[in-house]
């Protein structure tokens, strides 16, 4: 079971990381406006996930790529915070219910740190 939670991890990153590339809209109009050159960060945060999502993958890099993984969420924060701002609607590419946003936050979020925190040392 903590290996198939390990593949979730890396798949659940490496695909979220290609996503950035194949539908950069998706991601661009979540980007805070008051940071500038979305398309650089949307770009630049595609290959981070990948390459974590890759390095969990291996047992000699899996830490490191798990603290990886959560220092990414922690920064991916002011997006989430954004998100809530603009009542869960930031382009035509996402637009759900304010509670969504905040469960996005409050709920998954966390969820998704403890994920990458569990993992770190499975063998």
């Amino acid at each position: 079971m903590k290996k198939i939670l390990v593949y979730l991890l890396a798949a659940v990153y490496i695909l979220g990381g290609i996503n950035h590339f194949w539908h950069p809209e998706f991601y661009l109009g979540m980007i805070p406006t008051y940071l500038p050159a979305h398309t650089f960060i949307n770009y630049a945060s595609g290959i981070v996930e990948l390459l974590l999502g890759l390095l969990v993958l291996f047992p000699v890099t899996r830490r490191m790529a798990c603290f990886g993984i959560i220092i990414l969420l922690i920064a991916f924060i002011p997006a989430h915070i954004y998100f809530i701002q603009m009542n869960g609607c930031v382009s035509d590419a996402l637009c759900v219910s304010p509670l969504i946003a905040w469960v996005r936050l409050i709920v998954i979020h966390p969820v998704l740190i403890y994920w990458a925190y569990s993992c770190r040392n499975i063998k």
